[in-house]
């Protein structure tokens, strides 16, 4: 798999648009400020 996504290439991710919704924090974050840190994104739905 690995040899697989190594040729894709390096893709970069948009910026958060302006008036999301955040949780616990008092203003909102930018990729920039994010980077070299650990993220947790959590999916979830109703089903």
């Amino acid at each position: 798999m690995w040899e697989r996504l190594t040729g894709q290439g390096k893709v970069r991710a948009p910026e958060f648009p302006p008036g999301l919704a955040w949780f616990n924090t008092e203003r909102p974050l930018t990729l920039a400020e994010l980077r070299g840190k650990v993220v947790l994104l959590d999916f979830w739905t109703y089903c």
